[in-house]
């Protein structure tokens, strides 16, 4: 019991340490780019309803469909965001939190480049659900939301890897085995759930699979010189 008040109190050092103002100043990148983020998404979402490529793999038609995989795939926003959050609280350096979003912010940067030069979009949702219960209603106020476009390369599957890259490279992580693992199967949960519930085609979830691993290689490789000089750049700007 000793042992785990000493950990909530070197927690509540840390939030206190982060909350002070020239550590809130590492939240504006952030900030921003999610405005610039959402703000280019809605206007995707609403300009995308119709004319489209549609993507498509012969694969597609052999997934079965399963509801229980919404579980998962609404898990997501959670997953990315308090990992996003832990960084940024836990990692004193913030070395290993703009890693993160490096790697998160690049793939989502060129997700949005794609779907304006190339509108995409699918037809894989069935149009009757094959079974009535809580889950499907579930996916059924979710497609209302998000239409079946911009989907490519699919932004669940490389955040989530992102996600899980983060955790097992950080610092802050590494003695949390259990939570490691936890993380390895929610991700692996949440890229199932894409095409199970037939949010994506896997040709999104492989191009996705792809990004996230060259992405890998520039941004947790050895040789990651721009990804320890941007950071050291944001360092200074949050001293400042």
């Amino acid at each position: 019991m000793k042992e785990l008040y000493m950990k909530l109190d070197s927690a509540k050092q840390l939030v206190k340490q982060s909350l002070k103002p020239e550590q809130l100043k590492h939240l504006l990148p952030l900030l921003a780019y999610m405005m610039i983020y959402l703000l280019w998404w809605s206007h995707l979402e609403d300009k995308v309803t119709t004319h489209f490529r549609v993507i498509h793999m012969s694969i597609d038609d052999h997934i079965p469909f399963c509801e229980l995989f919404i579980v998962p795939y609404l898990m997501w926003f959670g997953y990315v965001s308090v990992t996003v959050m832990l960084l940024f609280f836990l990692d004193d350096t913030k070395k290993d939190y703009y890693r993160c979003l490096c790697f998160l912010f690049t793939g989502m940067t060129l997700f949005l480049i794609i779907s304006t030069i190339m509108p995409n979009g699918h037809e894989l949702r069935p149009a009757v659900m094959p079974r009535d219960n809580i889950f499907t209603r579930m996916i059924a106020a979710l497609w209302r939301m998000d239409t079946p476009t911009n989907l490519w390369p699919s932004i669940h599957v490389y955040n989530s890897l992102g996600a899980h890259f983060a955790i097992m490279k950080s610092k802050a992580f590494e003695k949390h085995h259990l939570l490691q693992i936890f993380s390895l199967l929610l991700s692996v949960s949440i890229i199932l759930s894409t095409v199970l519930i037939k949010q994506h085609s896997m040709f999104d979830v492989l191009t996705a699979l792809a990004l996230a691993t060259v992405m890998f290689v520039i941004v947790y490789g050895r040789r990651n010189s721009e990804t320890q000089e941007m950071y050291s750049r944001s360092s200074k700007f949050g001293t400042n």
